[in-house]
């Protein structure tokens, strides 16, 4: 831990985050958002399983220096109630929550606070600030309240702009404060220098100066050299020629300039974004050529966002492929901000068309849904012969044209995979819901993690479920829990969505257990029994052809079904924190679901990198 910036502010750097001290409580700066003088901030204390504890106690941020800002929505919790009493509760704005899958904490959430709370025997209650985003996530029951929370809330800093500081915006300039002299300091970019006004202007202007040393020299010090060095190997790799921002590529691509990009999406208007995910906003753009484009817009421009941002770039060139987005170019290394220009998808993505916006009964026949689950299957089978593992695979990540076709997106996670290896020791990054649960335990990322992540896939084309609902039982929040115990059951009329022909068409009927079967095959807790992407591909294919006749297989595949059930998992392997390329090694024991504690560390989202 190391303090910096003025002593006043109780700001220090740890592990790479900036947390400031306010009114005794600590929080862990999110993003600094400059123009608007806002500053995104979550609790510590919050931010492990985004639970709060029985310590858990109100904070009004509100002092001299600091004040809400009022675009925040806010979440009352009460916890440490009995479960008889949460288990009465009528009002709708209502929900019980949990913390870990092993233990429950009784409480409940409301987005309003009605005035029967008051009547709840809980321990405690605390209004907790979030932000307007992740609140209407959370209404649609997209995210869980929990993970809401982890998301921060934004916080207006004050200070004089009625003398030099305002001059200096006005100028163009950053306004800080020189460290040894506490002097005002006006930054201009580009000039090597500064010009300084000798003012009192007390706590607020040295604010900003903490902020500008505290984020972009202290904590970032080192993984702002490591950006540079990324882009130096960049710009001497014989592959790469990046002279001219508009005439030069990197990895062969082509550059675009940020203006016309901007141009292109009219200043990424809010009404041309198709979507956000963890790391960036995509928008609808058309080009000065007439193509239509995505524009994927990264929401932060640091080392991690560079290394993504370079790491998608070189898979995304190695890859051709009539099931893969193409990538059309990028924005250079000297932009302003880091932008991939893509082809543009028009028909939205899988989840979309199975349950958001566009899910209707019957507008998704199980022809197009056996077809989407060979064409991304061809595409994960080709990425791992290409020696690529993609680490997210999900059904937000696999977009349709106007004839249905796959398009399998979003590489930012992906990672090159030797085949002279077993497995590759990182720290877990994907999307709850979708992550194997080995590789989440013992940070063991194989190829047949995305197998298990096409799994939660194959159950999401014959349910229409999507891979995480709160609303549902504590036990089936996550979809590849539900499904394992319906087919272990054989309880497939509880799974299989009747509106695809499941109860009156006996073809639709047969190839859809086979395809949960399949699916179940994927989603074994031990990767060794999950079969290849490639053998994925072939016995979707051979049920797709009638090769899989139910009258001669169908007892044989329940028999093998709990044969698999009562398999033991194998004991942990001693070797499963280590770190590097491993080879050979026992396969540890799974975790009991992938609903197990999440452990977040956070840049912009719950994920880490690796």
């Amino acid at each position: 831990m190391s303090h910096c910036g003025l002593p006043e502010f109780k700001l220090t750097c740890r592990e790479n985050y900036a947390v400031i001290e306010i009114m005794k409580e600590n929080f862990t700066i999110l993003e600094i958002k400059w123009d608007e003088q806002i500053v995104t901030v979550v609790r510590m204390d919050m931010l492990g399983d985004g639970c709060p504890d029985y310590e858990f106690i109100n904070i009004k941020v509100h002092n001299k220096n600091f004040e809400c800002a009022p675009s925040n929505e806010k979440l009352t919790y009460s916890y440490g109630c009995s479960s008889s009493n949460i288990s009465s509760r009528k009002v709708p704005q209502e929900k019980g929550f949990t913390c870990t899958p092993n233990e429950t904490v009784p409480g409940l959430y409301t987005m309003e606070t009605p005035h029967q709370t008051n009547k709840i025997s809980c321990n405690n209650t605390t209004d907790i600030p979030v932000l307007p985003k992740y609140y209407r996530y959370l209404q649609s029951n997209k995210m869980a309240a929990k993970d809401v929370v982890k998301e921060g809330f934004d916080l207006r800093y004050k200070f004089d702009t009625k003398e030099a500081c305002s001059e200096c915006l006005r100028s163009g300039g950053q306004c800080g404060c020189n460290q040894v002299s506490k002097e005002f300091v006006c930054f201009y970019e580009g000039d090597g220098g500064s010009r300084k006004w000798k003012l009192g202007l007390g706590i607020g202007v040295g604010f900003l100066g903490l902020f500008l040393i505290a984020i972009f020299i202290i904590c970032c010090y080192k993984k702002r050299r490591a950006s540079s060095n990324i882009f130096s190997r960049s710009t001497t790799d014989p592959y790469l020629n990046t002279d001219v921002e508009g005439g030069s590529c990197y990895f062969g691509v082509p550059v675009f300039p940020f203006n016309d990009l901007a141009k292109a999406t009219n200043n990424f208007a809010s009404e041309k974004e198709l979507g956000d995910g963890g790391f960036g906003s995509v928008y609808h753009g058309k080009l000065k050529d007439g193509r239509e484009v995505a524009v994927k817009r990264l929401y932060e421009h640091n080392y991690k966002r560079v290394e993504q941002f370079m790491n998608e770039i070189e898979i995304l060139t190695r890859l051709r492929h009539r099931n893969l987005v193409s990538l059309y170019g990028c924005t250079s290394r000297h932009s302003r901000e880091l932008l991939l220009v893509y082809e543009y998808i028009p028909n939205g993505t899988v989840a979309d068309h199975l349950h958001g916006e566009q899910a209707k009964p019957g507008l998704l026949p199980w022809s197009i849904r056996m077809s989407i689950a060979i064409e991304t299957a061809t595409a994960l089978a080709y990425l791992h012969a290409s020696e690529i593992v993609h680490r997210d695979v999900k059904t937000n990540n696999i977009l349709l044209d106007n004839n249905f076709t796959v398009k399998v997106a979003d590489f930012g996670l992906s990672r090159l995979f030797p085949n002279d290896v077993t497995h590759v020791s990182t720290a877990p990054q994907g999307t709850p819901g979708y992550v194997d649960p080995e590789y989440h335990q013992c940070y063991q990322l194989t190829s047949k993690s995305d197998v298990y992540s096409f799994g939660v896939v194959l159950i999401e084309l014959i349910s229409s479920l999507p891979a995480v609902d709160i609303t549902r039982h504590r036990h089936e929040i996550n979809l590849a829990n539900l499904a394992t115990s319906k087919i272990q059951k054989c309880e497939f009329h509880e799974l299989i969505d009747p509106s695809i022909g499941f109860e009156t068409d006996s073809e639709v009927r047969r190839m859809t257990i086979a395809v949960a079967e399949l699916a179940f095959q994927c989603l074994q807790q031990n990767k060794e029994m999950r079969p290849s992407m490639e053998e994925v591909l072939e016995t979707l294919k051979s049920i797709e052809s009638r090769e899989d006749s139910p009258d001669e297989n169908q007892e044989k595949e329940f028999d093998d079904i709990r044969m698999i059930k009562s398999e033991q998992p194998p004991p942990p392997s001693p070797e499963c924190d280590e770190v590097g390329l491993l080879k050979n090694m026992r396969p540890p024991a799974s975790p009991i679901s992938v609903t197990h504690k999440w452990p977040s560390t956070r840049s912009i989202t719950p994920n880490v990198s690796g």
